[in-house]
């Protein structure tokens, strides 16, 4: 039996995800770059009966806004695969802001030009496109019988991606490789795709939980949007905390 939401209640279009989730993702970078590098960071430690205590509990309740994002682009990331006029082009895409992003990144987050440790999400996403393009091309061979050993081949051509997401320190790992493909193979239930990513994100990330519910209430539209605003906001985000925090805040560079 499959559950569904009423039309009524479906009021967010994926213009208003993407707006929630740029909005929730400044918050958390906003939140890493100026609150903790630049005024909790050098007080470390903190003590509880310190000035900084409370400071550092808003710090941590920007944070967990700011978890709701990645499930959010996750979702849009899915939906963009499936009516995608290029999955290359997409691919690409991902790739050159990842690429252009990389050092605002480095800088806001770990205040050095490079930091192997860590890769902004416009890989992960970009890695997440890949996995899907081959996993659905897999499952297209219709000569693969039975329809079980198909799944499992799609399955096996997913693994190279997770693998490399974990190898590259990718912003979620294979974490994040994992939420895409159940997003994606679950598209078709909006309720227990919705659950089911809930119960995954909550194994890591309980605030992230709440991304779920504008989720449930996809209304499958496109909505008005800027195809590019999100790819220039990503690093352009990055660039004005880390200047804000350098110059008005002190924050140093490694």
């Amino acid at each position: 039996m499959q559950f569904s939401v009423s039309e009524t209640y479906r009021i967010f279009n994926s213009a208003r995800l993407k707006r929630i989730a740029i909005v929730t993702m400044a918050i958390d970078h906003g939140a890493a770059c100026l609150i903790f590098n630049s005024l909790i960071r050098p007080h470390i430690p903190i003590s509880r009966t310190g000035s900084l205590w409370n400071l550092y509990q808003f710090y941590l309740f920007l944070r967990a806004v700011g978890r709701t994002a990645f499930p959010i682009f996750c979702f849009l990331l899915v939906e963009g695969f499936v009516h995608t006029h290029s999955r290359l082009r997409y691919i690409i895409r991902l790739l050159l802001f990842g690429l252009i992003s990389e050092v605002p990144f480095d800088l806001c987050l770990y205040q050095t030009f490079w930091y192997p440790g860590h890769q902004n999400v416009m890989f992960e996403l970009a890695m997440g496109v890949g996995m899907l393009w081959a996993f659905d091309a897999v499952g297209k061979v219709r000569r693969i019988h039975p329809p079980e050993v198909r799944l499992a081949l799609q399955f096996l051509a997913a693994v190279p991606f997770i693998l490399l997401a974990q190898t590259f320190h990718l912003d979620y790992d294979f974490r994040g490789m994992l939420l895409i493909l159940l997003l994606f193979l679950l598209r078709d239930d909006r309720v227990l795709q919705c659950a089911a990513g809930a119960i995954l994100v909550g194994l890591w990330e309980w605030p992230a939980v709440f991304a779920f519910l504008p989720l449930l209430l996809y209304n499958g539209q496109r909505g008005r949007q800027s195809k590019y605003f999100f790819y220039v906001f990503y690093p352009a985000q990055f660039m004005v905390f880390f200047l804000i925090g350098r110059f008005c805040l002190g924050m140093a560079i490694k």
